[in-house]
C-alpha cells in the first residue's frame, strides 16, 4: 500500500472494502473527497468539492451493517442571483450487506453478495451520498435579499396599477 501523492487521481478501486480478513465488530473508513472523486463519475455540475465521507461497518457473522455519512461543501452558482457561493453539505444513510446466491444491488438499502465474496466497492454509494446531499434549490447568501426585492417590486407595480391597493391604503391611513 502506498499513500496518495497529490497528483495521483482517485480510482474506483480505492473504494473497495475487503471485509474477509476483518474481525467481527465495528470498522471505520474515512475518505477525503475532492473534485477528482466527481471525475470518476464524469459529474461536472459543481466544482470545488471538499469533504469527508465516512463509512462505519459493523461486521457480524452473517451481515455487514453500513452507516455512511458525509460532511463537506461545494462551490455552486446561486439559483436566484447566479453568484458562486459555498454550499455546505451533509448527508447520511444506512444499508446492509448480506450474502446470497448471486450479486444483487437493486435495493438501495441492501446489497447481496454471492457467498464466498471477500470485498465490495462503495464508490457508487459514496457518490450518491454526496450528490444527494446537494440541495435541489441552491440559495446563496444573497438569494433571500434578491427574492424580497423581487416581491417588493411586484407590490409596488401592483400599487400603481391596482385601485384596490389605493382603497386599502386609504383605509389603513385613516385609522
Amino acid at each position: 500500500m502506498h499513500a496518495h501523492s497529490d497528483g495521483e487521481l482517485m480510482k474506483t478501486k480505492d473504494f473497495t472494502i475487503t471485509f474477509s480478513g476483518l474481525k467481527l465488530g465495528s470498522h471505520e473508513f474515512n475518505y477525503d473527497l475532492d473534485d477528482t472523486f466527481f471525475e470518476l463519475f464524469e459529474f461536472s455540475d459543481y466544482s470545488d468539492l471538499k469533504g469527508v465521507a465516512q463509512m462505519i461497518m459493523l461486521k457480524s457473522e452473517t451481515v455487514l451493517d453500513l452507516d455512511f455519512s458525509f460532511n463537506g461543501s461545494i462551490t455552486a452558482p446561486c439559483d436566484v442571483t447566479n453568484e458562486a457561493y459555498t454550499q455546505e453539505l451533509e448527508n447520511s444513510f444506512s444499508m446492509q450487506v448480506k450474502f446470497g446466491e448471486e450479486y444483487n444491488d437493486e435495493n438501495d438499502e441492501l446489497l447481496i453478495l454471492p457467498h464466498g465474496e471477500h470485498s465490495f466497492n462503495i464508490a457508487q454509494y459514496l457518490y450518491e451520498l454526496v450528490v444527494l446531499s446537494i440541495p435541489p434549490k441552491l440559495n446563496g447568501p444573497n438569494a433571500g435579499n434578491g427574492l424580497e426585492d423581487f416581491i417588493e417590486d411586484e407590490e409596488e407595480n401592483e400599487k400603481e396599477t391596482d385601485p384596490r391597493w389605493d382603497q386599502l391604503k386609504n383605509l389603513l391611513n385613516n385609522k
